[in-house]
């Protein structure tokens, strides 16, 4: 609890402290890197890697949202219609889709909501370390959010650009991108990021720190640019960027339950506030992956069940209808505008 007090105070623009911080820029960067790299290598291991990333980080993350959702009375009864009713209304509209169209508007709406969702989980993470970095960060707001922006814009459009015909076995339809475009995103990409690097230069020249704010610029430029461009494979550079994506989410998520419940043990949210605590950690995290395991499993039972008597894809309108329902969730839960979610981040004075 006091390592927990003195990062919500930490004036060094740490999130919460050096050792959590180093996991996750650096090593959720280095796992995400390394997942890459074998299935480069050995493109008959990407199903095995992809297995793990799924099961470890990927389901794990989609419950994590639920803690913020449903682990207990008060945020369920402020949470209702996310959890009960969404739902269904985001599995109608994907059904709806599929009939309509065919399956490839689910997983082309996926490929392009999915690289929206993960460059807009990292702005907002690049907001959070810029607040607790305060006057030291470097670079302008406008500079800071044209240099991390551009990366994944040049990503998706040169993946539009390569026209693949399926993502992840299923077909894919994209937006037809010439090359110029490409070039041009890129070059623009490069002119940023190198006016940034300049800046960092010059403040490190005049004895300045290299902050949390920079290191996470820099682990997202080089995640993205991996994954999005130098790994020609669409399949093999979306894993990349997936694995970044959902443990770093386990990781922030798993740091705002320590902050929100710091005090200890909440007896009006006994049991996720006790799961929340320091040392604790081992079992918060094995219940959010026996919760997800127990569900995905029993999903994937009742699919299969249910498979032989539907003409529909349900595996890819379920899995997707779980994705956009956590794309639209994350989008409201997370405003930092929001006074509570603040104070939980540790930047309310």
């Amino acid at each position: 609890m006091t390592t927990t007090a003195q990062a919500l105070e930490n004036p060094r623009g740490w999130l919460r402290d050096p050792g959590f911080d180093g996991a996750l820029i650096f090593g959720v960067a280095a796992l995400a890197l390394a997942s890459g790299a074998i299935v480069v290598a050995q493109p008959d291991l990407f199903l095995v890697v992809l297995v793990l990333d799924l099961w470890f980080l990927g389901y794990h993350h989609v419950v994590s949202t639920f803690t913020r959702l449903a682990f207990d009375t008060d945020s369920f009864r402020e949470h209702r219609f996310l959890v009960i009713w969404l739902p269904l209304l985001v599995l109608a509209g994907a059904t709806g889709l599929v009939l309509v169209l065919g399956g490839w508007i689910l997983s082309t709406t996926y490929l392009y909501w999915q690289w929206f969702h993960y460059t807009r989980q990292s702005y907002g993470i690049e907001r959070v370390y810029r607040r607790k970095s305060g006057d030291e960060v470097v670079g302008s707001e406008r500079l800071t959010r044209w240099a991390l922006y551009l990366v994944p814009l040049w990503g998706i459009l040169y993946r539009s650009y390569q026209a693949p015909e399926t993502f992840l076995g299923v077909e894919v339809r994209v937006l037809p991108v010439p090359w110029e475009l490409v070039v041009g995103s890129g070059v623009a990409a490069a002119a940023a990021m190198a006016w940034w690097l300049f800046e960092l230069g010059a403040q490190l020249l005049r004895g300045g720190r290299l902050q949390g704010h920079s290191l996470y610029l820099l682990s997202h430029t080089v995640v993205f640019a991996v994954g999005y461009v130098v790994i020609r494979n669409l399949d093999h550079g979306w894993l990349v960027i997936n694995v970044w994506h959902n443990a770093q989410y386990i990781l922030f998520v798993w740091m705002f339950n320590q902050n929100r419940f710091r005090q200890g043990v909440d007896p009006e949210h006994r049991f996720l506030s006790r799961l929340s605590q320091p040392s604790n950690w081992p079992y918060y995290f094995l219940t959010c992956l026996l919760i997800s395991t127990l569900l995905y499993f029993g999903l994937d039972q009742g699919l299969d069940t249910l498979a032989p008597y539907s003409t529909l894809p349900l595996f890819l309108v379920a899995y997707q209808t779980i994705n956009f329902h956590h794309y639209i969730v994350d989008g409201l839960i997370w405003k930092v505008r929001k006074k509570p979610l603040r104070e939980n981040l540790g930047l309310e004075s």
